[in-house]
């Protein structure tokens, strides 16, 4: 009898998805157009990161589901897939500039620097992802794994100054904004949001 996938394995999975959906159309495609695939790759990054950020503070305007539950449990995996994405997107990015020199000469123009910031950001947290870096810094592992709250800031100036429409940038960061929003007004109005458990 075969042994049943865990549902982490599962998850994780469902995580590499839309990866293997990219993967899969560049390997068809006889003359991919790069630009696709980096857009791509950085709107799957930025969509995990979103969700990533957004669970504690939707637990604390909705309070407890088991879904959700489950889904904080294996927040760290979102945020993993997250860096993954972001690697593809910079990987995509270098393909389609194919020069170094380009690519420097460019690094400094406000919309990519907000992006190597975004991605020097996420490297500590990334890497630190894990259970034996958690048991290693101790308390200080919740600060570090807070940096990515500023990758997020970076990802939206990023995605604003790199593309001409921008409601698409403040429609997926919008509901991450208002939770967000909801939980800074909960620490100076308690009485008025109370917190659900």
């Amino acid at each position: 009898m075969q042994p049943v996938p865990s549902s982490r394995a599962l998850f994780w999975l469902l995580l590499a998805v839309p990866a293997l959906l990219v993967l899969t159309r560049l390997a068809v495609d006889p003359e991919p157009w790069l630009p696709d695939y980096v857009a791509d790759t950085g709107l799957w990054s930025a969509r995990l990161l979103i969700v990533a950020l957004s669970l504690t503070p939707l637990r604390e305007l909705v309070g407890q589901r088991q879904w959700l539950a489950w889904l904080i449990r294996n927040r760290r995996a979102i945020g993993v897939a997250a860096f993954f994405y972001l690697l593809l997107h910079v990987g995509f990015y270098a393909a389609d500039m194919a020069s170094l020199d380009l690519i420097l000469d460019e690094a400094l123009i406000p919309s990519m620097l907000a992006g190597w910031l975004g991605l020097a950001a996420m490297l500590p947290p990334a890497l630190t992802s894990n259970d034996s870096s958690m048991r290693l810094l101790g308390r200080r592992w919740k600060g570090l794994q807070r940096l990515v709250y500023a990758v997020a800031v970076a990802t939206l100036i990023h995605w604003l100054l790199v593309h001409d429409g921008r409601t698409e940038a403040l429609l997926h960061f919008l509901p991450l904004a208002l939770l967000q929003s909801l939980r800074l007004a909960r620490g100076f109005f308690p009485r008025l949001i109370p917190r659900r458990s």
